[in-house]
C-alpha cells in the first residue's frame, strides 16, 4: 500500500495523495445529503458517515480516505455540552477551573450517542474497513490534547486564542491538568480507532501554532507524545498537523510522529533538512491555490512533487483543509498530476 509505504519510509513508486477535509462542501454530492441532514447527523449516523467518507474516493481515486467526524465529538462525550451553531462550534460549559476540569470524565468508547460516547465513528470504521480497496489506507483521527484544551477553555474560537495563552500563566495548574485528562482520553480513543480498523491516524494540533517554541515543549509537545506513543503501541503509523507550525518542526520531529504534516509556510526541501530522515514528511500545497485555473494547479503539484522527488516518507496533501468552495476540476488536476508521477 502506497500511503503505509510512504508512512514507513519505504516508498519506492510516486508519493500517495489525499487531501484534509476531503469529504466535506466542496463536493455536490455532499451539498445535496445536507440539504436533508445536519452535520452532526452526518457524523454520527454511522451509514451516512460510511457514504460521506466514501464520496471523494469515488469521484476521485485518493490514496487514503479518512474517516468522517469531528474533532470536538470526543470533549463532548467527556461531559462538555457542544453545539454546532452557524457560526461554529459552542461549548456551552467552558472549563474554567479544577473543579470544571474534574467535572469531564473518559467516554464510554462504544456508546453511539455522542453526548456519552465515541461508538459512531469506531462503527463507522469497521464498516469502512469492509468497504474501503486493500490497497487504500483507511485514517482516522483526534484533536490533540492542547488543541482541544483550547477549544473547551475558550468556549469557542474567535478570539484567537487569547483565552487560552491568559490561562497558561494564570491558571497553569488548571491547564496541565485539562490536558492530562485529555491526553489519556485522546490515546484511548486513537488505540480504539485502529482497533476498528484504521490502518493509520492523524492528530491535529489546529491551534498549537499560536505558540512559541518554549510553551509549545512545555504545554503541546509532552501530550502529542504521550498520545502517539499510545497509537505506536497499536503498530500503527501517526501523522501529526501543527497549522502554522514550521517554527516548531524540530520539536515536532520529537513528538513520535511517523509522518509529519507542514502546511505552505516552509519549502519542503527546507522541512525535510531539519527532520532529516527521522520521520516522514506530508504536504504542503497551498489550500488558495486551488481557486487557480486547473492547467496552473497541474504546474504547482508538480513543483511540490519536483522539490521531493524521489523522498521514500513523502505523502502528497494540502497545507491545511480543502476550502469549502474549491473547483472539483482542481481536485481533479491535483489526483491527476499525482497519478502520472514518475519519481
Amino acid at each position: 500500500m502506497l500511503f503505509l509505504d510512504a508512512c514507513r519510509f519505504q516508498n519506492h513508486s510516486r508519493p500517495p495523495a489525499w487531501i484534509m477535509r476531503q469529504a466535506g462542501r466542496y463536493l455536490p454530492e455532499y451539498r445535496q445529503l445536507r440539504e436533508t441532514y445536519s452535520f452532526v447527523e452526518l457524523c454520527t449516523t454511522p451509514e451516512l458517515a460510511v457514504e460521506v467518507s466514501l464520496q471523494p474516493l469515488r469521484r476521485f481515486g485518493f490514496d487514503a480516505v479518512i474517516v468522517f467526524y469531528d474533532i470536538l465529538f470526543l470533549p463532548e462525550a467527556m461531559g462538555a455540552p457542544l453545539e454546532f451553531t452557524e457560526e461554529g462550534p459552542v461549548f456551552k460549559r467552558p472549563v474554567r477551573s479544577l473543579a470544571d476540569v474534574d467535572g469531564l470524565h473518559p467516554p464510554d468508547l462504544h456508546a453511539l450517542d455522542p453526548r456519552k460516547g465515541t461508538g459512531a465513528i469506531l462503527e463507522t470504521l469497521r464498516r469502512l474497513r469492509a468497504d474501503v480497496p486493500p490497497d487504500t489506507a483507511l485514517l482516522g483521527f483526534a484533536g490533540a490534547p492542547f488543541t482541544v484544551a483550547a477549544y473547551l477553555i475558550e468556549g469557542g474560537f474567535k478570539r484567537s486564542g487569547d483565552r487560552m495563552k491568559r490561562a497558561m500563566y494564570e491558571e497553569p495548574r488548571t491547564v496541565h491538568r485539562l490536558l492530562e485528562q485529555l491526553t489519556e482520553c485522546t490515546g484511548e480513543y486513537l488505540a480504539a480507532q485502529v482497533e476498528a480498523g484504521a490502518d493509520s491516524v492523524q492528530l491535529f494540533d489546529t491551534w498549537a501554532g499560536l505558540l512559541g517554541p518554549a510553551d509549545y515543549h512545555e504545554f503541546a509537545q509532552p501530550y502529542e507524545r504521550a498520545v502517539l506513543a499510545r497509537v505506536a503501541s497499536t503498530g500503527a503509523p501517526s501523522i501529526l498537523y501543527v497549522n502554522g507550525g514550521p517554527h516548531l518542526l524540530g520539536e515536532m520531529a520529537l513528538s513520535g510522529a511517523s509522518v509529519l504534516s507542514i502546511d505552505w509556510r516552509m519549502p519542503l526541501p527546507t522541512a525535510r533538512s531539519i527532520v532529516k530522515e527521522r520521520v516522514g514528511l506530508q504536504g504542503n500545497l497551498d489550500p488558495y491555490a486551488l481557486f487557480a485555473p486547473p492547467a496552473q494547479v497541474r504546474t504547482q503539484v508538480a513543483s511540490v512533487l519536483e522539490s521531493l522527488r524521489g523522498d521514500r516518507g513523502y505523502v502528497f496533501n494540502l497545507g491545511h483543509g480543502i476550502l469549502p468552495e474549491t473547483p472539483v476540476e482542481s481536485v481533479e488536476a491535483i489526483v491527476e498530476t499525482v497519478r502520472a508521477w514518475r519519481p
